[in-house]
């Protein structure tokens, strides 16, 4: 039986990085010592990110016999380049390990693997007893796969590595960052810690880029950017000091769910016609009546239409409550229209989580998603309550422009509905219906 070959002292990491001739940065000195089993790397564009991991991943495996390194990206031709770049460091080392080197793995003589995966979570479920799990570009990696992968450690006891450059507050890469607390260990490498890239070059960029992408791609800040269905809804946030105007009609959406957040947000519309929401309730896995106990009475609620039963049983109690419309572009449309009319506001410290989701409820990336009219369905429960309310509260007035009364005709009198007999032989009287017979 072949054996694997002996093992040799470990040389450190960075001695290895400096025999390929590259002198480490001061942060890529901080990754080479690191050993917590969950490492974060936020880092900008070009900073040395790919460098650094590919030569980690590869003392792993050469110098621990029977290593398996697996390699995680958002295309399975970045996690093939990340190991291409793996292929050349071991070339130039002149290491006599080599078994088997191909555009899929790295195979040596102690049993040592490193292999690239594609980013299909139904194809790579059958990897098992990982000792370093790379995630390449994490930020971009969608969630299912992450979790699918995530398995690989637990009977190995394996070490995670995700780098990455922000994409947005959203996934998991954002969330482990965020939120993830002592279960991770984070590195951040803002282009102002990157030698290699110049003053001058990060000031075109700057200018070319705007100020959001340029804090996102350089800064490592999670910039809620692309694809967002309300990119500018933070604008609306109105300082709770002073005090809001007050209003006599209040009016609510909500947005019904059990294990998905049930939502209500609720406010007034004062006399110019500006919306301002001043409360909102926010909770899951909670019964109906735990809702009504926190829901204002004296408001006009508009719901989510496919609750028909929640609806009753709210009207039996005393609430005042109709459907609302589901349609989900005209409402989108209807929010945003108030939003850039500047007749939205939300009073600060009211509604978190209405401000939350809108900074994470976007469009789908996929081509087909990019074309479509409806944002991935996620992130948009107390947004759903909302766009119940608005929708309803702007009906039949959502092509008016901003100050234009209701129902205007040019000479101020209120226009008629046209009559539906005269309207029938009007179409009947067109010449689309009609064949000549010569």
């Amino acid at each position: 039986m072949h054996r694997p070959a002996p093992i040799t002292e470990r040389p450190p990491a960075v001695e290895i990085m400096r025999k390929l001739g590259l002198e480490p940065d001061p942060w890529q000195l901080d990754v080479l010592k690191n050993e917590h089993p969950q490492l974060l790397l936020n880092c900008c564009r070009q900073a040395g990110k790919s460098t650094v991991v590919a030569i980690l991943g590869l003392v792993e495996a050469l110098y621990k016999p029977m290593t398996r390194v697996i390699l995680v990206s958002r295309s399975h031709r970045q996690s093939r380049e990340l190991l291409k770049l793996m292929a050349f460091y071991f070339e130039l080392l002149r290491q006599p390990l080599k078994k088997r080197v191909n555009a899929q793995e790295i195979e040596l003589d102690n049993f040592s693997r490193i292999v690239s995966v594609p980013c299909r979570e139904e194809t790579i479920r059958g990897y098992a007893h990982v000792d370093l799990l790379i995630i390449d570009e994490a930020a971009r990696v969608p969630d299912d796969l992450y979790r699918a992968v995530r398995p690989m450690l637990a009977v190995s006891q394996g070490r995670l590595i995700c780098l990455s450059t922000p994409y947005g507050k959203r996934g998991f890469f954002w969330n482990a960052w965020a939120r993830g607390g002592d279960d991770w260990a984070r590195i951040e490498i803002p282009a102002a810690k990157v030698p290699r890239i110049p003053v001058e070059f990060l000031e075109k960029e700057k200018r070319g880029m705007g100020e959001s992408w340029f804090r996102q791609e350089y800064c490592c800040s999670f910039e809620a950017l692309e694809g967002l269905v309300y990119p500018d809804f933070a604008r609306c946030v109105a300082p709770s000091s002073p005090a809001p105007p007050h209003g006599e009609n209040k009016i609510g959406g909500i947005d019904f769910g059990f294990r998905n957040p049930f939502a209500a947000i609720w406010g007034f519309v004062d006399r110019d016609d500006v919306l301002w929401l001043t409360g909102e309730h926010y909770a899951r896995q909670r019964p109906l009546s735990y809702h009504a106990e926190r829901l204002p009475r004296n408001v006009m609620w508009y719901a989510d239409p496919s609750g028909a039963t929640e609806i009753a049983e709210l009207t039996r109690a005393g609430f005042l409550v109709r459907r609302g419309d589901n349609a989900i572009a005209t409402g989108i449309a209807a929010v945003s229209a108030r939003l850039q009319a500047g007749t939205l506001r939300v009073v600060e410290g009211c509604c978190p989580n209405l401000l939350a989701e809108a900074g994470l409820y976007r469009y789908g990336d996929s081509p087909t998603d990019r074309r479509g009219e409806v944002p991935v369905d996620e992130h948009n429960h107390a947004l759903a309550a909302l766009r119940y309310l608005i929708s309803r509260l702007d009906a039949r007035r959502l092509a008016r422009r901003p100050g234009e009364s209701d129902s205007p005709t040019e000479t101020g009198s209120p226009a008629k509905a046209p009559n539906r007999a005269s309207k029938y032989w009007a179409e009947m009287n067109g010449d689309e219906f009609w064949i000549p017979l010569n």
